[in-house]
């Protein structure tokens, strides 16, 4: 590219109009991206890093899906369903360590209907004052599914119950052509952008996310975060954008993927959130389950102004893989920021500093 090509991107991108064919670009110039990312993470977020206290619950691994990335989910024979007295002891723990969020999700049990999913919320609620993030938009779709009712009225009910945001998980790829191979029974893409469009629109957040690493190409990559950009043009809801990791370990996905993801793929990755979703998305967040804590540091200088949640326990991720462990404290969350040169602050879900 010349100087005056360069110019012109560059302008683009602080008034939010670079196109997709620019982020292909940019791709390929990893260093002017990584300055770019950097230079527009520093003046939305200055040297702030943000973590959250709180506590994941997986309450069934029972699930009728077939996702070929998963090593989390068991037959009904074979998986567990928390007690609501187990759940409620998780979150009191959790309520214990300074906790402000609990983030629940689960496998797709066949059994469980919209009474269960809002007695879990009201139990939580009624026993302590905690966020609940909870139930992503594929989990929404199967409660409406078992219980006869649309997606809104579920979004509606478990709002009533007490639910604060909801993950923007399952999202993997917004592509259906990529969605038939890795993931073939969970729901299409059209219907994960209604569902959390709906979400905003009743005054639910949600957070949204990638999963990268696998059998997507880059223009795929680049497609989804465009999707991202267009929704939260529309509707302000989301929170925050949260690029994951394939995990390959343990799972059919992986046995097809025979790849590492090398360092500067990850660093691409996040940079171009942060890019592409200026200035509509101004939280751009790095896992460290994923990446591990060496490497989810170093993102901190490719965009990234948030490193995700303490956890307390973490399932999913782990079964595929990650060494990361389950628990980072929040200690560890503010030496881990210090020595990147970089001011740590506690936030709650919706990224108010504590």
């Amino acid at each position: 590219m010349m100087r005056d090509d360069f110019n012109d991107l560059y302008e683009k991108i602080r008034k939010g109009e670079i196109e997709r064919e620019d982020a292909i670009i940019l791709a390929n110039q990893p260093f002017y991206l990584f300055h770019l990312a950097d230079e527009l993470r520093r003046e939305k977020k200055s040297d702030v890093v943000t973590y959250v206290v709180n506590r994941n619950i997986n309450f069934t691994n029972v699930c009728v899906g077939n996702c070929k990335f998963c090593a989390f989910r068991e037959e009904k024979e074979r998986g567990y369903l928390l007690s609501m007295d187990a759940v409620l002891s998780k979150v009191e723990e959790a309520v214990n360590n300074e906790a402000t969020e609990i983030c629940i999700q689960g496998g797709l049990h066949p059994d469980l209907a919209i009474t269960d999913y809002c007695g879990i919320i009201e139990a939580i609620k009624s026993n302590f004052d905690v966020h609940l993030h909870a139930f992503s938009p594929m989990e929404i779709y199967h409660v409406a599914q078992n219980s006869g009712m649309s997606e809104e009225e579920v979004l509606r009910e478990l709002k009533k119950a007490g639910l604060g945001s909801i993950p923007g998980t399952a999202a993997e790829i917004l592509d259906d052509s990529i969605r038939g191979i890795i993931c073939p029974k969970k729901l299409k893409t059209e219907k994960w952008v209604e569902i959390i469009k709906t979400a905003h629109r009743l005054g639910i957040p949600s957070t949204a996310t990638i999963m990268y690493g696998h059998i997507e190409s880059l223009e795929n990559r680049i497609d989804h975060i465009f999707k991202i950009r267009e929704i939260q043009k529309e509707t302000g809801g989301f929170t925050e954008f949260v690029p994951l990791k394939f995990m390959r370990k343990n799972n059919e996905l992986g046995r097809m993927v025979n790849r590492e993801i090398p360092f500067l793929e990850n660093a691409t990755v996040h940079a171009l959130s942060r890019v592409v979703l200026h200035p509509y998305c101004v939280n751009v967040q790095a896992s460290w389950v994923k990446l591990g804590v060496t490497d989810v540091q170093k993102m901190l200088h490719f965009g990234v102004n948030d490193l995700g949640g303490t956890l307390m326990e973490e399932s999913i991720s782990r079964l595929s893989g990650s060494l990361a462990g389950e628990y980072m404290s929040p200690e560890d969350f503010e030496r881990l920021i210090k020595d990147a040169g970089r001011t740590p602050k506690r936030r709650d879900t919706l990224y108010k500093l504590l």
